[in-house]
């Protein structure tokens, strides 16, 4: 298991304690600044009691409790730490190190349901950190949700992180649920390209030649491959067992094509079989060593004998079994991926640091440029447009030829609200989560209503107000699409991703002459935006008529992205209307 603490906050707030620390510190600040020590050095009695004083003197800090919640969740107290981080999520929504470790702590107490709610809300707020989308998928998978778990594991491997192999193993484990066992097989075996001593995955690969691919020779190199691992793991006599047991089957097949039986006097021969002998339990975190080697790692269902040299046998269900390397990308776990535990691995208390930022799954959907730095809205939970349908530029779509002009065009009425007073935020935060998790499933409508909602409690949450706008955008709800953004850019007129959905939304409502004039707008303080440059070339070629501008925006784009996607279509239009 792993928890997380607070990052930038509590750096500031333990910078501020030591500059103190030789002064006449306050006992509350001091409590939290000596339980943090404890942990530090493990000394997790001395811990509790001094970060149990911080929560009574610092009684609304919200970071104090999830410091609290951290030392009892190491001091093996699941149901304290569960409420310590309750608390601090009372008092800070907002506090996503909260929400990874309460949803990790549910995750292991067999909970995946409250932990996918807190995985949801954590994957919200830092939608580039694959610990969340991992955690995410797991409960995901838990609960049966196969594609959205596909999903989340899919985007671990887009944001490049260093949990490749964690993924790939999920993703195999999708594919067992899907009843595609030669695709969970290579998904295994891509997990251990990625990281050679994962034992989840080897375990798993062994298995699936086992019970599904009845492929022997296989499985028993690939549990020789697990026993050869140093050190040992716990479950090392159960698998040496198993890889005895097949090693003695082949041996008997061999014996008997060397010494066949004639047919009227062949005796019958008995079939070695192995029985799983436990099953599933209720808490999740039970040590490894109480796991069979015949179980799939990291799933959570029941599991059935299996006959080891038959043909046919009847399809198993997995049971999950704790990875021992640990999930989260800290400093502190970096040595640890390299090296698994025998065991399940205690809380981490070291803040992590944010990811590079990179091209994610959001971003990708959303459309934008290769060359383009990736959108403000990615790192505040914002649903993004997808690039595909009638809102936005077509992908291979031709520049066409101008024929005849327009004289005139259908105008917006535009709102141009005020920015909006705040409104209840904690109780919006409710159904914003709700919305995101429709999202995930796919279900817009519903999505869109829980966003609407979470904009009505909340004016001034530009993410809601956004969000209603891209979800409405993707439904061709226009005149709901529209006020949104411009509900959005009231609250932050800067914003080129909202500027530029709104000039879209517009385009695809038949205002291309407002379109315009937004896209502009961006280009105004952003020259060199390829998407607004090549969006308001499209509309001058294609709606306004106007063949002059659309040469210019069109060679703007050829010179800030001579690779852009749409390069050659741009030079066949620009030859085909000279000036």
């Amino acid at each position: 298991m792993s928890a997380k603490i607070i990052s930038v906050r509590s750096a500031i707030l333990f910078f501020a304690l030591v500059l103190v620390i030789s002064g006449c510190t306050p006992a509350g600040p001091r409590a939290l600044l000596n339980g943090k020590k404890s942990l530090d050095r493990g000394d997790l009695t001395t811990a509790v009691t001094q970060l149990k004083t911080a929560t009574t003197l610092l009684a609304t800090n919200a970071q104090a409790w999830n410091y609290y919640g951290v030392a009892l969740q190491r001091a093996g107290q699941p149901d304290d730490a569960a409420a310590a981080y309750r608390q601090a999520l009372e008092l800070n929504r907002d506090l996503v190190e909260a929400h990874f470790n309460l949803g990790t702590l549910e995750l292991e107490q067999n909970k995946p349901d409250a932990a996918k709610a807190e995985f949801t809300a954590y994957t919200l707020r830092r939608p580039n950190d694959a610990a969340g989308w991992l955690k995410l998928g797991s409960a995901q998978l838990k609960l049966g949700e196969i594609v959205p778990a596909e999903r989340c594991f899919s985007t671990v491997l887009a944001l490049k992180a260093n949990c490749e192999a964690e993924a790939y193993n999920g993703l195999g484990l999708a594919r067992i649920q899907r009843g595609k066992a030669h695709d969970a097989a290579q998904f295994f075996a891509a997990a251990l390209q990625s990281r050679a001593d994962y034992t989840p995955a080897l375990l798993n690969l062994a298995t699936v030649n086992q019970q599904y691919l009845h492929d022997n020779k296989k499985a028993l190199e690939n549990f020789r491959a697990y026993l050869a691992l140093t050190p040992h793991q716990a479950n090392w006599d159960e698998v040496n067992g198993i890889a005895n047991s097949l090693e003695q089957a082949q041996a008997a097949v061999l014996v008997a094509k060397a010494n066949p039986t004639p047919p009227e006097t062949r005796p019958a021969t008995k079939i070695p079989t192995t029985v799983a002998t436990r099953t599933a339990t209720a808490n999740s975190s039970e040590p490894a060593a109480k796991t069979t080697p015949t179980r799939m790692a990291q799933t959570g269902h029941a599991a059935s004998a299996m006959n080891l040299v038959a043909t046919s046998p009847a399809p198993v269900q997995v049971v999950q079994v704790p990875p021992a390397p640990n999930l989260v990308a800290t400093p502190k776990a970096a040595a640890a991926t390299t090296t698994p535990a025998p065991s399940a691995q205690l809380p981490l208390e070291v803040p992590m640091p944010e990811p590079e930022k990179k091209p994610d799954f959001w971003q990708r959907l959303f459309g934008s440029n290769k060359t383009e730095p990736k959108p403000a809205f990615i790192d505040k939970g914002v649903t993004p447009l997808p690039a595909a349908g009638s809102a936005t530029p077509r992908a291979g779509a031709r520049p066409v030829e101008v024929t005849a002009p327009v004289t005139s065009f259908a105008r917006y009425h535009y709102l141009s609200p005020r920015s909006p007073a705040a409104g209840d935020r904690r109780s919006a935060s409710g159904a914003f989560t709700k919305a995101r998790l429709f999202e995930q499933e796919e279900k817009w409508i519903d999505a869109l209503t829980w966003y609407q909602t979470a904009a009505q409690i909340d004016p001034a949450w530009f993410e809601a107000q956004y969000n209603t706008g891209v979800l409405a955008h993707r439904l061709r709800n226009y005149p709901l699409a529209l006020p949104s953004y411009e509900n959005a850019l009231a609250i932050a007129p800067d914003s080129v991703d909202a500027r530029y959905n709104f000039s879209l939304a517009l385009k695809a409502a038949g205002y291309a002459a407002d379109a315009a004039e937004e896209l502009k707008k961006i280009l105004a303080t952003n020259p060199n935006d390829v998407r607004a440059h090549l969006a308001l070339a499209n509309l001058c070629a294609q709606s306004l008529h106007a063949p002059a501008q659309a040469r210019t925006h069109y060679l703007k784009v050829l010179e800030l992205d001579p690779n852009n996607a749409q390069a050659a279509d741009i030079r066949f239009w620009i030859s085909a209307n000279p000036q």
